[in-house]
């Protein structure tokens, strides 16, 4: 009933209630002493007059129930003589924070002036009031756990980026973060606080004492013998770090613990609080009173089964109550007060929400009754102050707490009227009720009562060589199997308590998801999706501003119960049209990414930006999907252009649904005076496409104009009759068969957001929990070790050690109780499934759009990144507590994952570099470990062919390191004494985490080897550019190496003492392993193809081998020289340089080594041999190097020298017979060509190596050179070196026998 006309409120209530009586015949069924003993039973004369007996007292009608209720009221009201003002206290009645000169730095403000977040170094601001005498409180809400220091200051302080309060002489502070107190010096007190507390702050300006509480328990006192007297008065004051925030309670809202002798800073509304209470007294009367007419008498009924039905007494009576009653529901106070508590008592017995129904009604009754700007406030102040003492309620054993707040909100929702005004103009506005889906986390476990429901804790105590915690249980002592079931019990019962309030969060958004109710105009859902459109917004467009983002921990929380939620509907969905498909096949259609009914605002897409794929794609668009883009919205002039035409479009459609009360709902960007801009840009930024349909006649083009996401109606989003709302320009490759209901489709895509924008990082982030139980469990298990072994003389050292034994156990039993909490609300099972589920979501999404061709390019990045992303949570955050084995179908969610990675790490329709590098380091990880690398070996073969040709790509012009760990991966625990997990010298050190790909023991591929080897041996092009480019960049990272380890060598040598910059020796330890690395790949493509190096019947192998000698003469030269750099830089032993090595770099050469000289067949040896002993740089000494022989023995015992000897266990018999053998054929060879090789004139040399006897003769100019150089030059230029004449041909030279 909302009221037209233009006057107040009152006057047409009183004109409502005039007309009720002045026709008393209405009345008709009540007879006159019937109605008068009603109304004196529900507004029984207070005691001071008197008790009136039954047969004096006048009787009362409708007609004077009015000045009747007026009389009973003003009783309570003080006499007007201004005593109650209390002595003590400066400032305005209303205290809030004083936002024009009282602050420091730079801070947002609430619009309430009670809530705050820092947006500098360290800023603070204090309130509007002061007190000067007398005991005073106020509350601090603790939004988040970082560094705040609150408390008292005067006026003379004077706070800066650095000081705050507490920093200067009058200024007095908590600070919970770092558990201290400060007044220009600090000392340690109280208690860590977190997010969810409430911190109390009181002054004792008698005694001159300021003490804290945290959540009602008393702290202690802080600081005594303050400065008092003449001119010394105390303001409440903050100062906080970025992006911290609190909100204030200064006495505007009941305090949550008062505290007895202390004064709230604002003084109550008492006389409005006596009013309340009173009328809510009358109100339960009448609802617990009936009237029987029949028998003339009043009875007494139960009040929870009341209804609102037309009896005409009651409801006027009510009226008359509500006349008074509605203004005073406004007020935040009276409405946490009064009435919260009024409808939490409704619920105080128990059973489902279902089994109270009153509160049903009386919120029928409110909107009856009251005008609608009141009804809305009112269930405005009521949600605010459900959720404030949601968040800020204590943990206790049995969250009885939040349960009961829940179900308030749970049963205030099932009223849709009342549903419908908060999705439209409170949740994800003014509440971000994302707080409702959210269970902190408790950081004081005592407090939060673990410990009598986890009274027994337990952590690994067995580790294996590597530090991992031991799967295996065998070994367990019946205490340990007795002390893990004790635990694992606890654990269930907190799991059984937490899901308790996880199922009443999921009702509240099945309330919040109802599309059935449209009785009342839109249905929920539409108007959740709205807002959960522009909640994402919001999220994804001010990653850096705080005020707006949902912190992570809740985004969490919020992502499961949706999940849950979204399947559950989903699945019933599925029941009533059995065509649809299952949640289980769940996915989101290609269309939506370029139809334009979602907006996805400005994120990337595969193809690159919107716009331009918009350009570039319309004629695929059009064939593929009939789909034509607007030419008006590709060259509109300016984003200027777009807000007319916006606006003019906005004025043609009338508008979707009519708002509560029935006036059109108006553009949201009217409500804000500085977001307007904004969001009008961001509503045209979506793509503006037309609405096919598919009737029998040929399909006809149309172009629309998209509309802003909050314009949208339920028909814009599920469609109607031959039109395909959301999934408008179904291309040909997808089935045409029904998914599920549109809007399920598009929170789907609004869950994947969530877990790109910020629910990935924060499964990260809580890991660390279990991180510390393991660091303190092999702690404890060391000193444990240590106290075994201390000598009995040595008390002084075994009481250390017993200390620190007790310090470690005590932290792990409080840890361990910790991550109970974290692996029931985080990592559970269910949660498990839940990311699991998304990633099958992704996987299918991104096939479906596979199949659309070129149109896949209009898919947002971020599937490909929570498909990747969400593999590796479920394989690194949820792996200690549930196995990633125990999924259903993980070997086919693998596979899957899998192929779209081989695919896509080169998709030409991917732009985005970073993304392209996120798909090649996913896959460099995925290779490392077995299950997933023979995922990679069960995808077809012609994509395993593909990938490996990719692969094989040439190295110039791409980002080659990644593509080259790949292949190395496939090589590793092939090659020559390549074995190992980590290198030799490297076992003592203890890793940093041995979960990391690099750390996984070998597990090399024979099929996709095979695949390398078939690849290279056919195409002989790429086998000459692919070795081309590895020689190419062995050759740059060797001697960027070898250049920086100069430098290092120089720096380490000065006398002054100076430090080498430690990014300097990252990026040399880097080109260190690229040199390994690249040698590794050529071994491995000497040992699958070693004709591309040793069948010179090949174009390039003759090249290709000089090349190869020369590189790796050049590298054992520079390793093995005696006493050399190389050698020098190792024994620094500098940090960050610790895989700078002689053993791997020389085996791998070795390996090539021995590959060409010792496995091949005799030409090829022969030709090997003749090549490498050919060339300049050839030293016997540097091979004999590599078995310490040589020079080695005259250099002194002193020095220990490397040798192939040495690495027994990394290196076979069978390995250290070949290098021998392959040393003495050297040796021999090397004899004999020193023997052969007659003198040659300098005139036969090659002018340009002066290495080699001419053997080239280049046509048409007949200048000449070696072999090796024309061949090299010939490569990148077709020019002659002497004269740049074009050369068409070379031949061979040979000197005449006669010259």
């Amino acid at each position: 009933m909302s009221s037209k006309g233009g006057g107040t409120a009152l006057s047409r209530r009183n004109y409502r209630l005039a007309s009720d009586t002045d026709k008393p015949k209405v009345t008709g069924i009540v007879n006159e002493k019937l109605l008068s003993d009603y109304l004196h039973h529900v507004f029984p004369a207070s005691s001071k007059h008197g008790p009136a007996s039954a047969t004096y007292r006048k009787i009362l009608n409708f007609q004077d129930l009015g000045a009747h209720l007026e009389r009973q009221l003003s009783e309570d009201e003080p006499a007007e003589d201004g005593t109650d003002q209390v002595d003590g206290r400066l400032g305005p009645s209303t205290v809030v924070l004083d936002h024009t000169s009282g602050f420091e730095g730079l801070l947002f403000v609430d619009d309430d002036l009670l809530g705050v977040i820092g947006h500098s170094n360290f800023s603070s601001i204090r309130a509007t009031t002061c007190v000067y005498k007398g005991k005073w409180v106020y509350e601090v809400l603790i939004s988040s756990q970082g560094l705040m220091q609150i408390g008292w200051c005067t006026l003379n302080c004077r706070f800066n980026q650095e000081e705050g309060v507490g920093d200067t002489p009058d200024s007095y502070a908590y600070d919970g973060n770092r558990v201290r107190k400060w007044n220009v010096t600090t000392t340690n007190y109280g208690k860590s606080w977190a997010a969810g507390d409430i911190v109390s702050c009181m002054i004792d300006l008698d005694e001159g004492t300021i003490t804290f509480c945290l959540n009602g328990q008393s702290l202690g006192t802080a600081f005594s013998n303050i400065k008092m007297g003449p001119g010394v008065a105390y303001f409440p004051a903050i100062s906080l770090s970025f992006k911290e925030s609190v909100a204030f309670n200064f006495g505007s809202r009941p305090l949550r613990y008062p505290v007895e002798g202390y004064l709230p800073l604002q003084d109550p509304p008492t006389a409005d609080l006596n009013k309340a209470n009173r009328l809510l007294g009358y109100m339960k009367t009448v609802l617990s009173t009936g009237i029987d007419t029949q028998e003339e008498k009043l009875t007494e009924r139960d009040i929870s089964s009341w209804q609102l039905q037309g009896e005409p007494t009651v409801l006027v009576t009510l009226a008359h109550i509500f006349n008074h009653f509605a203004p005073l529901m406004c007020k935040v106070y009276l409405v946490e007060d009064v009435l919260m508590n009024f409808l939490l008592g409704i619920l105080e017995g128990g059973g489902s929400v279902d089994e109270h129904p009153l509160i049903q009604q009386l919120l029928d009754l409110f909107w009856l009754l009251m005008e609608d700007f009141e009804v809305n406030e009112c269930l405005k102040q009521l949600m605010m102050s459900l959720l404030r003492a949601y968040r800020f309620s204590p943990i206790i054993p049995d969250l009885g707490f939040q349960i009961h707040y829940l179900r308030l909100t749970t049963a205030i929702l099932r009223h849709e009227k009342s549903r419908k005004y908060l999705l439209s103009n409170v949740t994800f506005d003014v509440l971000r009720s994302v707080v409702f889906f959210y269970i902190k986390t408790p950081l004081r476990v005592k407090e939060a009562g673990l410990e009598e429901l986890i009274p027994t804790t337990w952590w690994p105590t067995r580790f294996d060589k590597e530090g991992k915690d031991e799967k295996d249980l065998r070994h367990e002592t019946a205490e340990e199997r007795l002390r893990r079931r004790a635990y694992e019990r606890g654990c269930q019962r907190l799991k059984k308590r937490i899901e308790v309030v996880e199922e009443l969060q999921v009702q509240i958004l099945r309330l919040m998801l109802n599309n059935k109710d449209k009785g009342t105009g839109e249905a929920s859902r539409y108007i959740f999706l709205n807002k959960f459109r522009k909640f994402l917004q919001e999220n994804a467009s001010n990653r850096g501003n705080p005020t707006v983002l949902c912190p992570p921990e809740y985004m969490v929380c919020f992502m499961h119960r949706l999940i849950t939620a979204v399947r559950s509907y989903w699945d019933e969905g599925k029941r009533k049209s059995p065509g649809a498909i299952s949640s289980e096949e769940a996915y989101v259609p290609p269309q939506v990414f370029y139809n334009g009914k979602v907006d996805y605002f400005d994120l990337q897409r595969l193809g690159g930006l919107l716009s331009h794929l918009k350009k570039t794609l319309k004629d695929d668009l059009a064939s593929k999907a009939n789909i034509i883009i607007d030419p008006a919205e590709i060259q509109a002039a300016s984003m200027d252009d777009l807000d007319e035409d916006e606006e003019s479009g906005a004025a043609q459609r009338p508008s979707g649904a009519a708002a509560m009360g029935g006036a059109l709902a108006r553009p949201s960007w009217l409500s804000s005076p500085t977001l307007g801009r904004a969001n009008r840009f961001l509503s045209t930024a979506a793509v503006s496409l037309m609405t096919p349909r598919r009737p029998l006649a040929p399909p006809e083009k149309v172009k629309v104009r998209t509309l802003p996401v909050e314009q949208r109606t339920e028909e814009d989003i599920e469609g109607s009759h031959g039109n395909d709302g959301l999934l408008l320009g179904r291309p040909l490759e997808e089935p045409d068969q029904p998914i599920t209901e549109k809007s399920l489709l598009e929170i789907l895509d609004g869950i994947v957001m969530m877990y790109n924008l910020s629910v990935h990082q924060q499964l990260g982030k809580m890991v660390v929990v279990s991180d510390d139980v393991h660091e303190y469990a092999v702690a404890l298990k060391d000193t444990e070790e240590k106290i075994a072994r201390c000598p009995g003389r040595r008390p002084d050292i075994l009481e250390e050690l017993q200390k620190s034994q007790k310090v470690f156990a005590e932290k792990l039993n409080h840890l361990s109780r910790r991550l109970a909490w974290i692996n029931a609300t985080i990592y559970s099972k269910e949660k498990m499934l839940d990311v699991y589920w998304l990633l099958r979501v992704c996987i299918r999404t991104i096939e479906h759009a596979d199949n659309t061709g070129s149109l896949f390019a209009f898919t947002p990045e971020f599937y490909l990144n929570v498909a990747m992303n969400s593999y590796s949570a479920l394989k690194n955050y949820f792996s200690p507590s549930n196995s990633m084995e125990e999924l259903p179908g993980y070997e086919d969610t693998l596979t899957q994952l899998a192929a779209i990675l081989a695919k896509h790490f080169a998709d030409p329709r991917i732009v985005g570099t970073d993304i392209k590098d996120s798909l090649m380091q996913a896959l460099a990880s995925y290779v490392c470990y077995p299950q997933s690398l023979r995922a990679v070996e069960r995808i077809p073969e012609e994509q395993r062919v593909a990938m490996m040709r990719n692969l094989l790509a040439p190295y110039e012009q791409r980002p080659w390191a990644q593509t080259n760990w790949i292949l190395v991966r496939l090589w590793r625990g092939c090659g020559f004494g390549y074995r190992y997990t980590r290198l030799p010298h490297l076992l003592k050190t203890k890793p940093e985490d041995a979960n990391l790909p690099s750390l996984q023991k070998p597990c090399p591929s024979l099929l996709l080897q095979r695949h390398m080897a078939e690849l290279l041996s056919q195409d002989k092009d790429m086998a000459a550019s692919f070795l081309n480019s590895v020689l190419n960049q062995l050759n740059w990272a060797f001697s960027e190496f070898i250049g920086m380890i100069q430098e290092i060598q120089q720096a380490a040598e000065r006398p002054e003492r100076n430090f080498v910059d430690t990014r300097q020796l990252k990026v040399c330890a880097t080109c260190f392993d690229l040199s390994v690395s690249l040698l590794r790949v050529l071994e491995m493509t000497v040992t699958l193809v070693p004709e591309i190096f040793l069948d010179w019947n090949r174009p390039s192998a003759e090249l290709l081998l000089r090349r190869l000698a020369q590189l790796l003469n050049q590298v054992l030269n520079r390793v093995t020289a005696e006493r050399n750099l190389f050698d020098r830089v190792v024994n620094l032993r500098l940090p960050g340089l610790e895989s700078v090595d002689h053993y791997p770099i020389l085996v791998a050469v070795t390996g090539i080594l021995v590959r060409i000289l010792v496995d091949s067949e005799r030409q090829g040896i022969a030709r090997a041999a003749s090549v490498l002993l050919s060339d300049p740089c050839f030293q016997l000494h540097s091979i004999q190097h590599l078995l310490g022989e040589g020079e080695a023995s005259a250099a002194g015992a002193d020095h220990k020298h490397f040798s192939l000897h040495a690495y027994t266990d990394y290196i076979s018999a069978e390995e250290e017979q070949k290098v021998e053998q392959m040393l003495a054929f050297l040796t021999e060879e090397s004899k004999q060509a020193a023997a052969t090789t007659a003198p040659t004139s300098e005139d036969d040399l090659c002018p340009i190596c002066y290495a080699h006897s001419i053997s080239a003769i280049f046509k048409p100019c007949s200048h000449k050179s070696c072999k090796a150089c024309i061949n090299q030059h010939l490569m990148n230029n077709k020019d002659c070196f002497f004269c740049k004449a074009t050369i068409t041909g070379v031949e061979d030279y040979s000197k005449p026998a006669g010259s």
